[in-house]
């Protein structure tokens, strides 16, 4: 990546991390509860058994409505965490309400590993991805630490059937954004106010 599409990416994020965190919290609480409905209609949340979500951090749009939903049709959910032998990559692990949890070193909480709690990339039928920008394409920009596309790599090299969608606000849309070879598309991104099928 040469310099000029760093600092281009630096400025996306600068921009659209600032957009999203002005929205009121209003427009939050409305927003959160609105991607659920999105979800339910246009993917496949309700059929399948295994989801990886992730907790609002930083303006994201907030998946709590959907990690109800998924705990109360008894569907296992699962959190992103810190790998903590493997620096720069993501384990994913189950949540349950009662899940002991800790702030990572970016502050976001998330569950506590053990032995017993760790799921395999492998069996994830469906993760929802926080994001900072995104287009229509399917191209997402993260918060610039490459775990998930570290982490979720193999989804593309193995030719995995896991789906990968990426919940947004409206806000967060861009006409274009740069992409690397090492990027993972997503399969679709839900917003409050329509969803984008990039398949």
């Amino acid at each position: 990546m040469s310099y000029s599409d760093a600092l281009e990416r630096q400025q996306f994020r600068h921009t659209y991390r600032k957009n999203r965190k002005m929205l009121s919290p209003l427009h939050q609480v409305e927003a959160a509860t609105k991607i659920l409905t999105t979800c339910l209609t246009s993917t496949t949340l309700p059929q399948v058994k295994t989801i990886a979500c992730y907790i609002a951090n930083d303006g994201e749009i907030d998946p709590q409505a959907i990690i109800d939903y998924c705990w109360q049709q008894g569907k296992c959910v699962l959190l992103p965490v810190l790998h903590p032998f493997s620096k720069g990559h993501l384990l994913f692990v189950n949540y349950l309400p009662n899940s002991p949890t800790h702030k990572n070193s970016y502050g976001i909480k998330e569950p506590i590993v053990t032995t017993q709690n760790i799921c395999p990339l492998t069996n994830i039928e469906l993760i929802l991805t926080p994001l900072v920008a995104f287009d229509a394409k399917g191209n997402r920009l993260g918060m610039g630490g490459g775990y998930y596309d570290r982490t979720l790599a193999p989804l593309r090299r193995d030719s995995l059937p896991t789906q990968l969608i990426g919940l947004a606000h409206t806000c967060q849309q861009t006409d274009r954004l740069f992409t690397d070879s090492w990027d993972i598309p997503l399969n679709g991104i839900a917003t409050p106010e329509q969803f984008f099928s990039v398949d």
